[in-house]
């Protein structure tokens, strides 16, 4: 089917509901079920990918779009018939030769191929990465395109099926469970599943020479993939695990998922990253002293807060950061370092010689991952446990994370639960920590 050139009626067909990334997302439909099938050639960076996207119209629909970065595609079908498509960079703009009708669900089928490049921007370079050997996926907050057409938004979370296909020197590690292993000659095809709703910017693939270690014995499953040279360090860096799982579960609930897979990427890394049921470190984060274990923490915790529970938009980050720090200064406490008072007195200090010009409830996409947000999200999460008791607070967490499982959340819902374990109006704490740039007296 020959391409459609972008423009005149087509235009402006994505309607992404996001506030900080509006370009990024589509509307229209919800998105049920990705099916991945990739074929990856390290060497020279090429994939070849299959996508077959099934959504449900949530309107009438005469044209949809969906986010794709720089590939040639190849051929685009609507329930099996070819259709007239247009691809101008991260937007792919289908008309289905019949309109689809509001409630019925649909088929996209899509091939395409190409060098794979991360999304350039504000952050960096986000999204399908090569590595010194291998590749790295670190999609937060709008890298999904770089490998996958998708509704590129965290609340628009659907299952998922990956299969990779690359050379047989590699191990393939995706976020899901392993459900087959195929050798060939010369190539190995890896298969997993993501059966819980997954925001496509928690999709993860990561490719490397690695060996693959246990964490824990018993409990959730915690196993790790690793280069070789690492092996020692690693051990001590990570040997208390299964205690930081333990500790977590008591505090949150139960893990989420059903296992945890750790990737050290045999490259440095600035910093860690969190996908669902995985994090990534670089090697860098390995060093024999446990120097980095709060981030260790710190992406586990992501896995409630964060992954389980995924913002509805980018405006609520620190419904992500401010919790998974606040882990890190549980964690301190119970494996013998600062408690979280002498935590929370500590970063009070750092902020209050800052300059108070950040709304933690909305801080803008240019500050969203700012380390006041951060601290400042972990310091309200404190002020609230002073204000309504220890016992309280972790109830409320626990509440929070089992009825928002899998789904999506915003402050103003927190905000709303937190108040039923209250005795006392919680507003003036809320407007104060979350709503105004002024950093409060220390709780």
């Amino acid at each position: 089917m020959t391409p459609r050139a972008p423009g005149g009626a087509w235009a402006g067909a994505d309607t992404s509901t996001d506030s900080y990334l509006p370009e990024h997302g589509n509307g229209g439909y919800q998105v049920l079920h990705y099916d991945l099938d990739l074929d990856y050639r390290v060497v020279t960076n090429r994939l070849a990918g299959r996508a077959t996207v099934t959504a449900v119209a949530t309107q009438p629909l005469s044209r949809l779009t969906l986010d794709l970065g720089r590939f040639r595609v190849q051929d685009v079908r609507v329930d099996g018939r070819p259709t007239k498509y247009a691809h101008r960079p991260d937007k792919l703009h289908i008309r289905p030769e019949r309109p689809i009708g509001a409630g019925d669900t649909f088929r996209v089928d899509i091939r395409y191929a190409g060098k794979p490049v991360p999304i350039s921007g504000r952050w960096g370079d986000i999204g399908w990465d090569e590595l010194t050997d291998g590749v790295i996926v670190a999609s937060q907050p709008n890298g999904s395109p770089s490998w996958f057409p998708c509704d590129d938004q965290p609340g628009a979370k659907a299952a998922f099926r990956v299969t990779v296909t690359t050379s047989s020197a590699y191990t393939v590690l995706v976020t899901g469970d392993p459900v087959a292993r195929r050798r060939g000659a010369g190539n190995t095809t890896w298969v997993y599943e993501r059966r819980e709703p997954t925001a496509p910017y928690l999709m993860s693939v990561q490719i490397g020479r690695y060996e693959q270690v246990a964490l824990t014995v018993g409990g959730v499953v915690q196993r790790a993939a690793i280069p070789p040279s690492v092996r020692a360090d690693f051990a001590h860096d990570f040997g208390r695990h299964g205690a930081i799982m333990e500790t977590l579960q008591r505090f949150f609930g139960p893990y989420p998922f059903s296992e945890y897979v750790v990737v050290v990427a045999d490259d440095d890394l600035d910093d860690p990253i969190e996908a669902q049921g995985m994090s990534v470190f670089g090697r860098n984060h390995v060093d024999g002293r446990r120097t980095h274990e709060r981030l260790v923490v710190h992406e586990l915790a992501h896995q409630w807060f964060g992954n389980s529970l995924t913002v509805a938009d980018w405006r609520h980050i620190w419904l992500n950061e401010g919790f998974a720090t606040y882990a890190e200064w549980l964690w301190s406490g119970v494996c013998g370092d600062l408690p979280a008072d002498a935590l929370a007195a500590e970063w009070h200090a750092y902020l209050a010689a800052r300059p108070a010009d950040v709304i933690v409830a909305n801080p803008g996409i240019d500050r969203m991952f700012d380390a006041r947000v951060y601290k400042r999200g972990a310091l309200a999460l404190h002020a609230l446990r002073k204000k309504i008791g220890g016992d309280s607070f972790f109830t409320l967490l626990r509440a929070w994370v089992a009825e928002h499982q899998h789904a999506t959340v915003t402050t103003e819902a927190f905000r709303a639960h937190a108040q039923q374990f209250a005795r006392e109006p919680l507003e003036g704490l809320f407007t104060a920590w979350l709503d105004r740039p002024t950093l409060p007296p220390l709780p």
